[in-house]
This record gives structure tokens, sequence and C-alpha cells, in this order.
């Protein structure tokens, strides 16, 4: 049969051509349970489909079915440097359970994360994620309760979203544990801004490692270095500066882009990386990591396992299933390789 490819074909056009009723097409399409269908009848149906080029109305399966197979994702994380890798890990973990990711990109603009909220409900999505780039709390608008809503690397302000976090105390006693396992006793931080919730979980990690290695730590070696290379550059300064016996002899960077900046402090100063000074740093930022000289080792944050475990929470909301926590905290691993 010819069709008018201009003309959108319609369920009542697949019925015609079956020499079925709409309703047994519409039973064949949603495979409704108890419904008796003639396997010839059904082999007719979808061979009527097949020849028509009928594509049947997602938003009206959704309203019917109340499933949309969709899961949402609102993050600023394309736009950064870890680009990718929450979206690769949700979206392989939700096409496990062939569902798909709808994703919007907010730019940290709440009137924009608004918007991109009120479509993915309009679009019946069964469930929301929302990712940011660093680790801090956030306030969501109250529509995101309509649907099952999990956080990644941020927390609810009200304290009643799950959410899934970078484990920064363990990923802060990592990187020093290391330092310290490599034969250096006088280990400098050079810390985020100080306030921030990545800072006090590394600085109290930082801390655990030196108490267990029998060290007292020492305040006047913790700098902050505020997350840029200028100002890590400049804090590196202030700790190499110091006489010989009571400089560090390693270096734990808040972040890789800070370690950048210290690898230069260290380097005007005639100083090698690891034999004088070693060094860690933190999120293992690869165009950063990878092609510092000698290479970087650093703790990396697990965009991809958070964005895979957010999956896992939202499918266990969505199918009415309890929770285990509603606060769940992921490994920073150690990648290792040359500057300690």
């Amino acid at each position: 049969m010819a069709t008018n490819r201009t003309h959108r074909v319609t369920m009542s056009d697949v019925a015609r051509h079956a020499g079925v009723s709409r309703t047994t097409v519409s039973f064949v399409l949603n495979d409704k349970p108890g419904a008796v269908i003639p396997e010839e009848t059904r082999r007719r149906i979808l061979a009527a489909i097949d020849e028509l080029g009928y594509r049947p109305n997602a938003g009206a399966r959704a309203l019917a079915a109340n499933r949309s197979g969709w899961f949402g994702l609102i993050t600023e994380i394309v736009t950064g440097p870890f680009a990718g890798e929450v979206i690769t890990g949700a979206q392989s973990r939700a096409w496990g359970d062939r569902r798909f990711l709808l994703i919007a990109a907010s730019e940290g603009d709440p009137a924009q994360e608004a918007a991109a909220l009120d479509q993915m409900l309009e679009h019946r999505v069964e469930g929301l994620l929302y990712a940011t780039t660093w680790h801090r709390a956030v306030t969501l608008p109250k529509a995101v309760r309509e649907v099952p809503t999990v956080l990644v690397n941020c927390y609810d302000a009200a304290g009643e979203l799950p959410c899934i976090l970078p484990d920064e105390v363990s990923g802060g006693y990592k990187a020093t544990r290391r330092l310290l396992d490599a034969g250096h006793t006088r280990v400098g931080f050079i810390n985020l801004d100080p306030a921030i919730p990545a800072a006090i979980g590394r600085r109290e990690g930082y801390e655990r490692a030196l108490r267990e290695a029998g060290i007292t730590p020492d305040p006047s070696l913790v700098v902050p270095g505020w997350a840029t290379a200028d100002s890590a550059y400049t804090a590196a300064c202030e700790l190499l500066d110091r006489p010989v016996g009571d400089r560090p002899t390693a270096l734990f960077c808040g972040n890789d882009r800070m370690a950048m900046g210290a690898y230069d402090a260290i380097k005007e100063r005639g100083l090698r990386i690891p034999h004088d000074v070693a060094v860690v740093g933190f999120d293992n930022q690869e165009l950063i990591a990878a092609y510092l000289r000698p290479k970087l080792t650093t703790l990396a944050l697990p965009f991809e396992a958070m964005g895979t475990k957010g999956i896992d929470m939202l499918a266990a909301l969505a199918a009415g299933q309890p929770l285990g926590t509603h606060r769940v905290t992921i490994d920073c691993p150690l990648l290792e390789r040359s500057s300690v």
C-alpha cells in the first residue's frame, strides 16, 4: 500500500489497514496484560505498522502507562572540566534498564534550571538527577518533589533529598598517607577555599593521616590556594621559602590546577619533583595531571561512578523501593603517576 508521507500515520490508519479495531491495535502496541489476541492478528497488525511506518506517540503512551522510559539530568557539568563523566555513568546504567537520559545544561542559572525542570516534568520523566561541578549545598525548586530526585556532587540544604557525594575525607587521607608512606614527615597542604565542604573534608583526612603517623598537624603548613594556579603558586612560594629544616618536603594540593602552580614554584627554586619535593593533586583533571612533567599523582573525583549510582537510586525510588541511606559517599581513587 502506497502511503502519503506528508500524512502522519495514526493508530486508526493501522487498524483500517490490518482490518481490526483501534482498540486491538492499542492492545498489541502496549502489550496489554490479559488481552487475548490471536497470533495471526498480532502478526497482521505488526506488518501494518511496519508497512505504514507508524510511530507511536511517546507522550500519549507515557500518559497511558504512567511510564516514559526517561530519566532527566539537569547539570552545569557539561561546560566544566569533567564534562561527560557523570553523563557517561548515568546513561550507561540507564540503558541497562532500557531507559534514556534527557539532559539539560543549566550553567548554574536558577531561572534556566527552573525552566529545564518544567520541561522535564512536561516530558513525564520518571526521575531526576541534579549534578553540580563542585561539592556544595543547593536549594532546588519545590517542583523537584513531583518525581524521585537524586543529587550528584551536591546535597540538599533542607536535608530532604537523597544525594551522592565524593568521599572527601577519605581522599584527603589517602593523598597524605601516600606522601607519608614515601618517607615525608613535613607535608604541606595547599587547600581550597577553607569554607567549602571539599576543603573541610580533605583537611580532616589530611590531619587524620598525620595523627595516625604520630605527627601533630602544624596549622602553619596549611595555606589556602583558592582553587587557582596563581594563588597556589603564591602559597607554594610561602611554604618553600621557609628555612630548609622547616619547609615541607611534600605538598598535597587541593586540586590539579593548584598543583600546576606549585610545580612552577618548586622548579623556580631549583628543586626537583619528586626528589626534593613530592606533590599529590586532587580531581584528576586529565589535561593537567597527565601532561605535567613529571606526571602528577592525584586523586580522581568519581563522577562516572556517581552518575551510575544516581541512576541505581532513581530506579529504586521509581519502583517504590526504599533507599538504604539518603547520603551515599563514593571513594576517590588514587592514580599513581610520577610526582611522588
